[in-house]
C-alpha cells in the first residue's frame, strides 16, 4: 500500500503533463477561449486533489495548467499569467491572477473576517469559555444523536451567511461533538450541510440578496420566495441530515470515520490532527458558559448590524432591502471587528485572562487560519484562471442552445449544468450569476411557472456543485470550522451530496412534467417534493441495512 501511495501521485502528474502537451498541440490561445478547454484547469485540480489527497499542489498545478493554455505554452507568459495578467473583455480591461484575487476588496474582507474569527476562537478557548460550554452541554446532551441534532439546530439558526455559519458552529459545537465521539469528518459534514443549503432557502441572508441582485426585470425577492419549495437539493440535504442522525444510517467513507470514532476513540481516522490542537487547553479554570455565549451572541448581533449598515438600513432603507443591497464581506468585517472589541472589554471586566495573554491570541488566531487562507487564495486564483479562459461564456452558450429544444427538460438540464460548473469553479454565486439571467430571459414572457422551477434548479445545482467541490470556499471553511483534514471532509461528504443530487434531478423531472401537464405550480411542488423525500428515505433505509452488515464484518476483523 505504501508503494502505491508514492507511485500514484507520480502517475497523476505524468498524466497531467501528457494531457497538457496534447492540449498544446491541438489548441492556441484563441481556440481555448470560451471552449471546453476552459474547464480543464479546474478539472485537473479537482481530480488530482481527490486522487493524491494533497490539496495545495493540486490547486497550484490546476492554476499553472490554465496559465499554460492561456499563454499558448510560452514559459514567460505562463509565469506572468499565474500571478497577474490583464484581459480586454467587452472593451474593458480586467485583471486576473493570484495578485489580483489578493487585492480584491471583497476577498480581502473575507480573509480579515477569517482571521478575526480565529482570534475570537482563541480567546474563548483560553478563557475557558469553550470548555465550560462543552461541560454544560455534555450534561444536558446525553447522546451522540442529541449532539448531532444540536449541531444541526445551531447551523439552521445561523442562516445569515454561510462563511459565518461554518466557523461559528464549528467553534461552538466542537467540544460537544468530541465528547460524544463524533468524528471530525461528520462534524464538518453537519456544518457544511447547514451552511449554504440553509442560506439558499433563507429570505433574510446574504445569499437571498445575491440571487435578487442577479434577476433583472422581475422582483428578485418575490421570485426567491416562490422558488424555495422547488429548491430540492437544499431541502433534501436538510432532510438527509435529520434522517441519517435519527436512523444512524451512515455509509461510504463516512461510515469508517464514525466507526473509528465510536469503537476506537479516533476522531480523525487518518491521524491528521489540526496543527493548533495544542492551543485548545484553557489557561484558566474560571471560565463560565457566559464566557462562550456572550462573544458568540455579540458576533451574531454585530454581523447582522454590519450587513444591514452596508445595505443602507440606517440611511432609510427597509430591513429586507438593506440585506438585498448589503456588502457581505464589508459587513462581516465591521461586525466581527466590533464583536472582537466587545469581547476583549468583556474579558477585561471579568478579569478572567490577563491582557497580554489576550494579545497573544492575535498571532495564534492568525496561525489557526493560515491553512484555510492558503487554500482559499489558491482556489480563488484557480477560479480567476477559468474566468480568464471564458468558462462562464462557454457554459452560458450551452444553456442558451439547450433552451431552444428542451423547454420541458430545461430545469433538469439547468440543474446538471449548474452542478458541473459550480463543482469545477468552486463558486455557487458565480454559477447562478451566469445562469439566472439566462433563465429569466428564456421564460419570463412565455412560461413564468417554468421560470420559477428553472431558477430553483439553478440555485440548487449551484449549491450542490459547491457542496461537492474541494476548491469551494464554503467547503474549505467547513473543514476549518471542524478542524478536520480538508480532503477527509470532501471524500466523506461526496457520497451524501451526490445521493441528494440524483434524487433532486429526478424531482425536477417530476416537477416540470406535472407543471407542463397541469399548469399548476403548487401541485407540481406538492407532488415532486414528497416523491423525492420517499425516495430519499428508502435509499437511506437500504444503506443502513448494508452498513449493519459492514459493521459486523469490521468487528469480526
Amino acid at each position: 500500500m505504501k508503494k502505491k501511495s508514492k507511485v500514484l501521485p507520480i502517475i497523476c502528474l505524468i498524466a497531467v503533463v501528457v494531457l497538457m502537451i496534447i492540449a498544446g498541440v491541438k489548441t492556441t490561445p484563441e481556440t481555448v477561449q470560451e471552449s471546453v478547454w476552459s474547464l480543464l484547469p479546474a478539472l485537473i485540480a479537482i481530480i488530482l486533489a481527490l486522487v493524491t489527497k494533497e490539496v495545495y499542489s493540486s490547486l497550484f498545478i490546476g492554476i499553472v495548467s490554465g496559465a499554460l493554455l492561456y499563454s499558448g505554452f510560452h514559459l514567460e507568459q505562463t509565469i506572468l499569467h499565474v500571478f497577474c495578467h490583464t484581459v480586454v473583455q467587452d472593451g474593458e480591461e480586467v485583471t486576473y491572477g493570484m495578485i489580483s484575487v489578493l487585492t480584491d476588496s471583497y476577498n480581502v474582507g473575507i480573509l480579515i473576517f477569517l482571521v478575526i474569527l480565529g482570534i475570537m476562537v482563541q480567546l474563548m478557548n483560553r478563557s475557558g469559555g469553550s470548555t465550560a460550554f462543552g461541560n454544560w452541554a455534555t450534561k444536558r446532551i446525553k447522546s451522540r444523536t442529541g449532539a448531532q441534532l444540536a449541531t444541526i439546530f445551531l447551523g439552521v439558526l445561523i442562516f445569515i451567511d454561510d462563511y459565518f455559519n461554518c466557523l461559528t458552529v464549528g467553534s461552538v459545537m466542537r467540544p460537544v461533538t468530541d465528547k460524544h465521539k463524533i468524528s471530525r469528518a461528520k462534524l464538518a459534514y453537519l456544518i457544511d450541510s447547514t451552511a449554504a443549503p440553509v442560506c439558499i432557502i433563507a429570505p433574510i441572508s446574504s445569499w437571498a440578496a445575491a440571487v435578487s441582485g442577479f434577476v433583472e426585470g422581475q422582483n428578485g425577492l418575490t421570485l426567491f420566495l416562490k422558488a424555495i419549495p422547488f429548491n430540492f437539493y437544499a431541502l433534501f440535504t436538510l432532510a438527509m441530515l435529520i434522517m441519517i442522525t435519527l436512523m444512524k444510517a451512515d455509509y461510504g467513507p463516512m461510515y469508517t470515520h464514525e466507526y473509528n470514532a465510536v469503537e476506537k476513540g479516533d476522531l480523525f481516522t487518518t491521524g491528521t490532527r489540526a496543527a493548533n490542537a495544542e492551543l485548545e487547553n484553557p489557561l484558566t479554570s474560571k471560565g463560565k458558559v457566559l464566557d462562550m455565549l456572550f462573544p458568540v451572541i455579540s458576533l451574531v448581533a454585530c454581523c447582522i448590524v454590519g450587513m444591514i449598515y452596508t445595505g443602507g438600513f440606517f440611511s432609510g432603507e427597509s430591513f429586507i432591502d438593506s440585506f438585498a443591497n448589503s456588502d457581505a464581506s464589508l459587513g462581516l468585517v465591521l461586525g466581527s471587528s466590533v464583536a472582537l472589541l466587545i469581547t476583549i472589554i468583556y474579558y477585561i471586566i471579568r478579569r478572567i485572562i490577563p491582557f497580554n495573554q489576550m494579545m497573544e491570541c492575535i498571532p495564534d488566531g492568525f496561525k489557526q487560519m493560515v491553512a484555510p487562507i492558503l487554500i482559499l487564495t489558491l482556489a480563488w486564483t484557480l477560479k480567476s484562471m477559468t474566468d480568464s479562459l471564458g468558462a462562464k461564456q462557454f457554459v452560458a452558450g450551452l444553456v442558451e442552445n439547450s433552451a431552444n429544444g428542451f423547454l420541458m427538460f430545461l430545469p433538469f438540464i439547468i440543474f446538471l449544468i449548474a452542478v458541473g460548473l459550480s463543482f469545477a469553479t468552486g463558486t455557487s454565486w458565480g454559477t447562478f450569476g451566469i445562469l439566472i439571467p439566462i433563465v429569466v430571459a428564456c421564460f419570463q414572457n412565455s412560461n413564468p411557472n417554468m421560470m420559477i422551477i428553472a431558477i430553483s434548479a439553478c440555485m440548487a445545482g449551484s449549491v450542490c456543485g459547491d457542496h461537492c467541490s474541494p476548491i469551494s470556499d464554503t467547503t474549505i471553511m467547513s473543514s476549518a470550522g471542524a478542524e478536520c483534514n480538508h480532503l477527509n471532509h470532501v471524500s466523506t461528504q461526496l457520497p451524501y451530496a451526490m445521493s441528494c443530487a440524483v434524487i433532486s434531478a429526478i424531482s425536477y423531472l417530476v416537477a416540470s412534467s406535472v407543471e407542463r401537464a397541469t399548469g399548476n405550480l403548487l401541485l407540481s411542488s406538492c407532488i415532486a417534493l414528497p416523491v423525492g423525500l420517499v425516495i430519499l428515505f428508502c435509499f437511506l433505509l437500504a444503506m443502513k441495512r448494508g452498513s449493519e452488515g459492514r459493521r459486523s464484518r469490521m468487528k469480526d476483523a
